[in-house]
């Protein structure tokens, strides 16, 4: 009896000492991030550019170990993390996520896992009077969007009337400081340093701006699975397997040291060297390839839903009652006279309460029906402008209005249409690189997280130009070609 509650004690005591999380699941552990954003929080991996690489992939790794779960990553837009979060596209978010209390009055936050500095980026000529935000009063200081920074700067701004610079990537900013565009940079600084090192040209102030913290992002509702994340990483900042992580990739640091509370031994382990510039284009063409494939078929799926709206359309606004007319004329305005940028983000996200579609299928129905509006103009007037009396002639000869239309004005109609429906299609293809704002990786975005691997978008924008003049140039020849026969007929 002794020996059976000594066997009891112990289970029970392992059992509090282990996360909760650790129960076996076969659902994967789905996390988002940017691989555009780059090293050190996600990129790309230089050796298999399938795979994305960095401190934030690595604790995402640790995460689902701890949950007994297989890990997947889930590309998306950075400042479309908290709203595909909130849509369940996936569990966690995490790609240098900053802990702000706006964030976290709208969403699940887990504890912080890393501490970084907001740090002032300074041209070395200017290092002596450029010292603190007060310093740079009716200058402009550059920052990403939608950060702690860009919330500094703004009230700074009302304070010294300093012109916050918002951009929406954290390596022309630097960019445009060594050119003289802008007087400072404040951003983190894991992303200083990181510029520092692949760029150069400018120099880091040593006093911090202010102190922030990364953290995972979840649903408001999804609670449970944050506590459970919260208490892996207690639990792996104990054991010292965050330290080693952030050591591996030489973002740790003293700040970090007093952060975790503990003096830790220093890790053995290997440091991750930078040899992206050297990669080879020739690993990256299977994913852009990919990549292409996926703008094809987006391109053609939402080309003919384009095409048989706007058939329907144009046919309504012809033939149709006052009130039908009436309303199809303000569906085209309206798609025409708004962004497809906006009305891609409505469809996604603003609808997700009703309806929460695919990324894929809410691209292809974003493009289709804003083309359709276009389409419906051009076919439109290609029927309106078919001979009046050719028209009267066929209704003359007994034929129908359906008739008419099938045999007389249609094929007319068409033959105007072709080369304007053309166009379209070629801008369609080209318009489709909006669409990775809602998650779905088609050529541009995939190029974007090329061109940030490797550090240069030379090689990446002129494979991608080539794609695109690959996909496009057939078409238009083809298009040519189908005119001149049609014409001759």
């Amino acid at each position: 009896m002794l020996r059976l509650i000594a066997v009891i004690s112990v289970v029970a005591v392992a059992a509090c000492q282990t996360p909760r999380a650790r129960v076996a699941d076969n659902r994967p552990f789905r996390w988002g991030g940017d691989a555009e954003g780059g090293a050190p929080f996600v990129e790309a991996d230089a050796a298999d550019p399938s795979r994305v690489r960095g401190f934030d992939v690595e604790i995402a790794g640790l995460l689902a170990h701890g949950l007994g779960r297989r890990e997947q990553f889930v590309q998306v837009a950075y400042v479309s993390i908290e709203q595909s979060i909130e849509r369940g596209d996936f569990d966690a978010g995490m790609s240098g996520v900053e802990d702000r209390p706006e964030l976290r009055a709208r969403h699940a936050l887990s504890i912080p896992y890393y501490e970084f500095r907001e740090v002032l980026a300074v041209r070395p000529s200017d290092a002596g009077r450029f010292r603190t935000l007060a310093d740079l009063a009716k200058h402009r200081v550059a920052t990403l969007g939608e950060t702690q920074a860009y919330r500094i700067l703004v009230d700074e701004q009302a304070k010294t009337g300093l012109v916050p610079v918002s951009y929406d990537d954290d390596v022309h900013p630097y960019a445009d400081l060594v050119s003289g565009r802008v007087d400072a940079v404040l951003l983190d600084n894991v992303i200083a340093e990181r510029s520092l090192r692949k760029t150069g040209g400018f120099v880091i102030q040593p006093e911090a701006v202010a102190i922030g913290h990364y953290v995972a992002v979840l649903a408001h509702a999804n609670t449970v699975l944050r506590d459970s994340i919260n208490d892996i990483l207690r639990a792996r900042i104990r054991d010292g397997s965050l330290e080693k992580i952030f050591r591996t990739w030489q973002v740790w640091n003293d700040d970090e040291a007093r952060f975790f509370a503990r003096t830790a031994a220093e890790a053995n382990s290997s440091v991750i060297s930078d040899t992206r510039s050297g990669q080879s284009p020739i690993a990256y063409l299977p994913s852009l390839l990919r990549a292409a494939l996926i703008t094809l078929l987006l391109s053609c799926l939402a080309m003919a839903l384009a095409v048989t709206a706007g058939a329907g359309i144009a046919a309504a606004r012809v033939y149709g009652s006052p009130v039908v007319r009436g309303l199809f004329t303000a569906y085209v305005e309206v798609v025409r006279g708004t962004p497809v940028l906006l009305q891609l983000f409505v469809l996604y996200y603003g609808l997700s309460s009703v309806i929460r579609l695919p990324a894929f299928a809410a691209a292809v129905l974003g493009l289709g029906l804003n083309y359709a509006a276009y389409e419906a103009e051009i076919y439109r007037a290609a029927l309106e402008a078919v001979s009046r009396t050719q028209l009267e002639a066929a209704r003359t000869l007994g034929l129908s209005e359906f008739l008419i239309f099938r045999l007389v004005r249609a094929p007319q109609a068409l033959r105007l249409a072709l080369a304007p429906m053309t166009n379209d299609f070629v801008a369609l293809l080209k318009d489709s690189s909006l669409v990775s704002v809602i998650t779905v990786v088609e050529l541009t975005k995939q190029t974007a997280i090329y061109a940030t691997n490797v550090g240069s978008w030379v090689v990446p924008g002129i494979l991608c130009a080539a794609v695109y003049l690959a996909m496009s140039l057939p078409l238009s020849r083809f298009a040519r070609r189908l005119e001149q026969r049609w014409s001759a007929t």
